[in-house]
């Protein structure tokens, strides 16, 4: 078992999972070391990290000294090879012109999808985040508790390793012993960021990201994640031996050649394909899921892109693990007698209830930090430390006008230089040349921070997506439109947010050359920017208000389940990967236990 084509694919598979990310590698894994036959479905093209990472480049080396450009957004040796805001030859659409109302949808065409990206931020969603409504009365809360989730977390993050330590805060969960790597120091700005917010009543303490510090426990984790199973235990010790420990190269968002960092091309599918049950067909697009006279689903229709021609597949279980809004355009576009509306849809709530991170930024420049030692702090090649929410008894109170809270991740140092890295504090238009260019940048550089907020929204009626009736693909798949719209609740967080960063600037010692809005209008990221969309299947207690029961089990067709965050019955604040995975992993094991008992 390994890639396949079309014509070398089984005839039948016990699982279809569609995707390869968070959702589908973690599925997939689940499934093959248990001994299920699984087909591995990716719209993308074939990406191996280990050959493709360009571990050693610098900046001044790549086009534009690596700025980003409309192809490649985040820079030029971002990982993402396939996809980005607009891929060719597939649009989509929003219904409203209004700016304010535009949703913007990033899509990973390759194995691995958005993990080969990501910031690797691995935060556990809390006790109050599966439970919101029971809070304060808004949104929906989750038909499981965080009880039911977090052995899942713990597994996870073994399997995965994660840097971090426990600091005992309120919806902050700590994790067991043996779970987590330790984290890497703190950089010169970020202690003083600490010391600075501590004034102002702000825990700054390390973030959980998914990055090797130190070699995995290959004698002790195997056996813990796959009791009794000797093959699985065999195959993931090897598989974690050569994993080898981040030596601080350069920014994850590459990927990893050392496979230090998580990725799914990197954590999940190796060992998966080493136990023979997993087969992966890359080019790929899947247009349906297919269902018989019953209305059971019996596989999917997909298209091979290269060869441009349709084929079906053929599986006990359909898992879906596409990013929430392919998935629900998926679900949408499985239309049949039986679901004239679309597959698993007779709450008419496919689509419905897509909520992304809620998100604002604000910078300065801290005269404290001028003129430091020339030194290497590149680190971890992401955040060393963040500040979690720290307001929660205010907020219950009603104190703050809006009703869920936020994050705070923020960047100093003097990381790798590139085309966009500050390096005067005159942001007003000032250019300089030759000499006087040089003594600013040694003055100023790594004297600079930027905060980002990163919070959670309420799911409304008026955010959701839907098949436009006029609009297809390139492979003629109909597409889908966005209706987008935050509340006054993620406006006035999304204020709060700046005013917060500029006292913190302040506090620091620097001056803000601005001043926040007011509103938080301006403020707010527009929908989709931090690419964390959820929703579009929520998870319930009763098929006519939900998707999916507590299992992530569609509820009209019990051998489809949703493994990818559009099961999100709230978008917490925190980072949604890590909640993917464990979710993932839990309708994994829901599925072998029901395949065992014959009801599937």
């Amino acid at each position: 078992m390994a890639f396949v084509t079309p014509s070398s694919a089984l005839d039948k598979y016990d699982v279809i999972v569609v995707g390869s990310g968070a959702a589908g590698g973690q599925a997939a894994y689940t499934l093959t070391m248990a001994g299920a036959r699984v087909l591995m479905l990716e719209a993308g093209r074939n990406y191996d990290p280990q050959a493709e990472t360009p571990m050693f480049q610098t900046n001044d080396q790549a086009p534009l000294r690596g700025a980003g450009t409309p192809d490649k957004p985040f820079g030029f040796y971002d990982a993402t090879v396939g996809g980005g805001w607009s891929v060719p030859g597939e649009p989509y659409t929003n219904a409203s012109d209004e700016s304010e109302r535009q949703f913007q949808w990033w899509r990973s065409r390759m194995l691995g999808g958005r993990t080969n990206h990501w910031a690797r931020h691995s935060l556990r969603n809390g006790p109050y985040d599966f439970k919101p409504r029971s809070r304060d009365g808004l949104g929906f809360d989750w038909p499981i508790s965080y009880e039911d989730v977090a052995p899942y977390y713990d597994k996870v993050e073994m399997l995965i390793g994660v840097y971090g330590n426990n600091n005992g805060l309120e919806n902050t969960p700590d994790s067991p012993e043996g779970c987590l790597l330790p984290p890497p120091k703190a950089r010169i700005g970020e202690l003083l960021a600490k010391q600075r917010g501590r004034s102002l009543g702000i825990p700054v303490i390390p973030i959980h990201r998914a990055v090797l510090s130190a070699p995995l426990d290959h004698e002790r984790i195997p056996a813990k994640l796959h009791p009794g199973n000797l093959k699985a235990q065999r195959i993931l010790a090897g598989d974690m031996r050569n994993r080898a420990a981040c030596f601080w190269a350069t920014s994850c968002g590459r990927g990893c050649a050392i496979r230090a960092n998580y990725q799914s091309t990197t954590v999940h599918i190796p060992p998966a394909m080493a136990t023979g049950n997993l087969d992966v067909l890359v080019d790929a697009m899947v247009r349906e899921v297919t269902v018989d006279s019953s209305g059971k689903a019996t596989g999917v229709t997909y298209i091979d892109k290269v060869r441009k021609q349709e084929h079906h597949a053929s599986a006990r279980v359909i898992v879906l693990a596409a990013s929430a809004c392919e998935t629900a355009r998926l679900l949408l576009n499985s239309k049949s007698n039986h679901f004239p509306n679309g597959l698993a849809n007779s709450s008419g709530l496919v689509g419905k209830y897509i909520m992304d991170t809620v998100g604002a930024g604000w910078g300065g420049q801290i005269p404290l930090l001028e003129n430091l030692p020339s030194y290497n702090e590149d680190g971890a090649g992401g955040l060393h430390v963040y500040a979690p929410w720290w307001l929660y008894k205010q907020q219950l109170a009603g104190k703050l006008g809006f009703a869920r809270g936020y994050h705070v991740e923020f960047g100093t140092g003097k990381g790798m230089p590139g085309a966009n890295a500050p390096y005067v504090s005159d942001a007003g238009g000032r250019t300089v040349f030759g000499a006087k260019m040089k003594e600013e940048a040694r003055r100023y550089y790594g004297s600079h921070i930027w905060f980002s907020g990163r919070g959670e929204m309420i799911p409304n009626e008026d955010s959701y997506c839907e098949i436009d009736p006029k609009v297809v693909d390139t492979w003629g798949i109909p597409v889908l439109r966005f209706n987008w719209k935050w509340s006054d609740h993620e406006t006035r967080q999304a204020a709060h947010m700046q005013r917060t960063f500029a006292d913190w600037i302040t506090a620091m010692g620097g001056t803000n050359a601005k001043q926040p809005d007011a509103s938080g209008k301006k403020a707010i990221s527009q929908g989709g920017y931090v690419i964390h969309e959820v929703g579009g299947t929520i998870m319930g207690s009763a098929p006519g208000s939900s998707v999916t029961n507590r299992w992530s089990q569609t509820w009209d067709v019990p051998n489809v389940f949703v493994a990818d965050g559009a099961v999100f019955a709230s978008n917490a604040d925190k980072n949604p990967t890590l909640t993917i995975m464990a979710l993932a992993w839990r309708a994994a094991d829901r599925i072998l236990e029901e395949m065992s008992r014959g009801n599937l």
